[in-house]
């Protein structure tokens, strides 16, 4: 993953010089959730309003029959099922490839910290479903028990935004981490509880494909077309069986591979542009366009071009199609005393937060591995409420489990309905109550959580890095640079004002990373500054070719040398014989084993910077380590990150 680190311009706010559109794809992908959520209830408003003032138009537009032939072969069904089985694929392969970028580059590529989120996400779905049984057992409404298991992604995320005022990311990556595994096993009950009619045939040539697409992830330049070809077939292979087709898009996500884009690729993205410079020919600009993409993973490429679709388009069409109900007195009155709709505003409102939490406690017992929560345990009490909010699987399994019974489907959109108004309010309780702990409480909360994964490979080591400011400071701003990156000399006076404004309370640390493929002088600028450190002027060297960065050739350097009054032969004799090449390729060396390729890279005690290089932003940041570091008692891992509730 590409750090998001921006100019502080208008023009290039979040922006690097290699990815100045991919900033931080997890915060991305929350902010899309949490304007999806509004677009979400707006459709669902909507849907309720078009329901209530002509019923019969809204159930006739949504009951149209599309069919799509070839020759004696057709595919046939409503309006609301081309959007509930053919649309609805792409929000649930978006969910795949954001829970497969976790698994390959987020908290959960250490294996052992899925434990508590998949046994917290099985246990809130079983509790749930319990509860909703005990009120329906041996009625009519008992079929529709998956109506109360799955929690709503984007409406969950937006409710917990809300609530903690988006500052929260770490307790919303966990939130999330558990909403994910919920729609996987949500699909699966769908596929088993749902499903009444299975082709074999079908469903063996769906398996063949999907087996045919993991072994795409090994094929050729050609990969790209043919996986969407198979794609499209292991859908129509599940339409055919009786299975629900949205599964397909799950399991594609789940094997598209995430990772950070790797140095040598860029390097050679950067020739072939260079190369289509010089000579505009169809085959380069095929060449420079192919690999500038291959650069970026697949698995964030279809992040970044879907995500916005399914969130702000797919799922609020969902909701206009499904949310609709024609409510009146004689709904109301059957739905209050429908064991259907008791049962799924008591499985969701209690039933869900209370199996989160019980089963997140037996997940941090000896025997289930006993690994520390990442959020506190007041943090996931606000977080399971969110979770209590069923829409779109659980309106998706209402319409399935109660397709001949109108009346219990009516009464069950109610509940679904109704635990989008009650949870976001207890979770607003629970923060609230949260607020108020005593410090005390709150700080050997934090002390108990579970370390944050540290991105920094190479620890500091004072004796050999350029370390300014207090050397024993709490909090380390590191930075990996090039002399000749616009975006660096931008950042300098937003370090020098940090040093300032936070004293002994920040170290600085400046390590080299010169992107010669775009700036051929980097790597001569970083020598001469490390030939001045030889000669105790660093820092005056680093600060003059900040400031200047347009003017690094050989004779600037020799200028600069000379305003600092260096020793011009000693300097001279570094140069030449390349002296300190070794030094500034360990620091290239220590870049790429902590993942960075672009510059500027900023790590907050060891983790890695996301968004925005701003000194408003870089504050927050570093004033939440100094937080996190006051708070850990001796011996005991650092506190959550920025922003979230302790």
């Amino acid at each position: 993953m590409i750090a998001g680190l921006a100019d502080t311009s208008p023009s290039t706010a979040g922006r690097t010089a290699w990815a100045r559109n991919l900033a931080a794809p997890i915060r991305g992908f929350l902010h899309a959730e949490m304007g999806g959520a509004i677009v979400l209830v707006i459709a669902a408003l909507a849907a309720l309003a078009w329901a209530n003032v002509s019923p019969d138009s809204y159930r006739s537009v949504w009951e149209t029959k599309l069919a799509i032939s070839l020759g004696g072969h057709a595919l046939s069904t409503d309006l609301r099922g081309w959007v509930n089985e053919g649309l609805m694929t792409l929000f649930f392969l978006v969910t795949g490839l954001e829970a497969k970028r976790e698994l390959d580059l987020g908290e959960l590529r250490e294996r052992t910290r899925l434990a508590i989120p998949v046994v917290a996400a099985l246990g809130g779905m079983a509790v749930s479903a319990a509860v909703y049984l005990a009120i329906n057992w041996g009625g009519r409404g008992a079929h529709g028990w998956g109506i109360a298991v799955s929690t709503d992604t984007a409406l969950a995320l937006g409710a917990l935004s809300l609530v903690t005022r988006g500052r929260a990311i770490r307790l919303r990556v966990f939130l999330l981490t558990l909403v994910v595994i919920d729609d996987l096993v949500a699909l699966i009950i769908i596929g088993v509880a749902y499903t009444q009619h299975v082709s074999l045939t079908a469903l063996a040539i769906a398996i063949g494909l999907f087996g045919v697409l993991i072994a795409l992830r090994y094929a050729g330049s050609w990969r790209g077309a043919a996986a969407v070809i198979v794609g499209f077939g292991l859908w129509l292979a599940l339409f055919e069986s009786g299975i629900d087709p949205v599964i397909a898009g799950l399991a594609i996500g789940l094997v598209t591979t995430a990772y950070p884009p790797a140095r040598d690729d860029l390097e050679r993205s950067t020739e072939l542009t260079r190369s289509f410079r010089e000579q505009p020919t169809p085959e380069l600009a095929y060449s420079a366009r192919a690999s500038l993409t291959s650069a970026i993973s697949l698995n964030e490429r279809l992040q970044y071009r879907l995500h916005p679709w399914t969130s702000q388009v797919v799922v609020p069409l969902f909701a206009l199609a499904n949310a609709g109900i024609h409510i009146d007195g004689g709904l109301i009155s059957a739905a209050v005393r429908s064991p259907v709709t008791i049962g799924i505003v008591a499985g969701y409102v209690l039933g869900k937060p209370l199996g989160i939490l019980g089963a997140a406690w037996l997940g941090t017992r000896r025997a289930f591995g006993g690994t520390r929560l990442p959020v506190t345990w007041p943090a996931l009490t606000g977080a399971a409420a969110s979770a209590g909010i069923g829409f779109t699987v659980s309106l998706l399994v209402a319409s399935l489990a109660f397709r001949s019974s109108p009346d219990l489907l009516d009464q069950a959109k109610v509940g679904v309905l109704a635990t989008a108004i009650l949870s976001p309010v207890i979770a607003w309780i629970a923060f609230q109550v949260m607020a108020r702990l005593p410090d005390a409480t709150r700080a050997r909360q934090l002390g108990r959580t579970a370390e944050v994964i540290t991105d920094l490979a190479d620890d500091i080591d004072p004796e050999t890095d350029h370390v300014r400011g207090n050397v024993d400071a709490p909090v380390t701003l590191v930075e990996y640079g090039d002399f000749e990156c616009p975006y660096c000399g931008h950042a300098a006076p937003v370090i020098r004002e940090l040093l300032d404004h936070f004293g002994d309370g920040l170290r600085y640390v400046f390590r080299h990373l010169p992107l010669t493929d775009v700036h051929p002088s980097a790597q001569l600028a970083a020598e001469a500054a490390e030939a001045a450190g030889a000669q105790g002027r660093f820092w005056d060297m680093h600060d003059a070719l900040l400031s200047d960065h347009d003017n690094v050739s050989m004779s600037d350097l020799y200028r600069t040398a000379t305003d600092l009054g260096l020793d011009l032969d000693r300097f001279s004799d570094d140069l030449r014989r390349r002296r300190f090449a070794p030094r500034v390729a360990r620091d290239v060396q220590s870049a790429d084993a902590s993942g960075v390729s672009g510059t500027p890279t900023f790590f907050v005690n060891g983790r890695r910077h996301e968004g925005v290089y701003d000194v408003d932003t870089l504050t927050k940041a570093v004033k939440a380590a100094a937080r996190a570091a006051a708070r850990s008692p001796a011996g005991l891992p650092p506190a959550e990150p920025a922003g979230t509730p302790s």
